[in-house]
């Protein structure tokens, strides 16, 4: 498991004080409010400190120490930042997305290895678990307790198949 999780984008700038336009890649950005650092880098170097942070519509206002004019924010616009794990609270039984990616897709039923999950995204009209499967093909199941049954980080994702949902 990583210790620096992808925590958004700096999509843009706003206004001239260094301040980023931040798109938040978890369930609610809400859940950024109370982060203190944000790194540019995957390996936890290159840390800054928040200065301030706010919704601003769907997304983030966000605010590092050091970043303080916008020739200092053009730098890092359209960079990912990082968190570190530990500092994102997570409500009991939740997953990290990065610690899904890669886990064996398994059938509830015969507990037959599909495939892997690939990916989890969103196409719309919900989330979606991007399977690479056995058979070659990839396969999209929705993200919704009738289809996700059990997820556990060890073993893998396991999903109650229907027929057609994964051909």
């Amino acid at each position: 498991m990583n210790k620096f999780l992808e925590a958004g984008k700096l999509i843009n700038t706003h206004g001239v004080r260094g301040e980023f336009k931040f798109d938040a890649w978890c369930d609610s950005p809400s859940q950024f409010l109370k982060i203190k650092r944000f790194f540019f880098t995957a390996d936890g170097t290159d840390g800054f400190n928040v200065t301030s942070i706010r919704k601003f519509g769907k997304f983030m206002l966000l605010k590092l120490e050091g970043i303080d004019t916008l020739d200092d924010a053009l730098k890092y616009k359209g960079r990912v930042i990082y968190v570190d794990r530990n500092d994102v609270p997570k409500s009991e039984g939740a997953v990290f997305i990065a610690d899904i990616i890669g886990l064996p897709a398994i059938d509830i039923d015969s507990n037959e290895v599909f495939g892997k999950i690939i990916d989890y995204t969103d196409k719309g009209s919900g989330n979606l678990y991007e399977v690479e499967c056995n058979n070659g093909n990839t396969c999209y199941i929705p993200a919704i307790d009738v289809f996700t049954k059990k997820i556990d980080t060890n073993e893998g994702v396991y999903f109650k198949l229907i027929e057609g949902l994964i051909d």
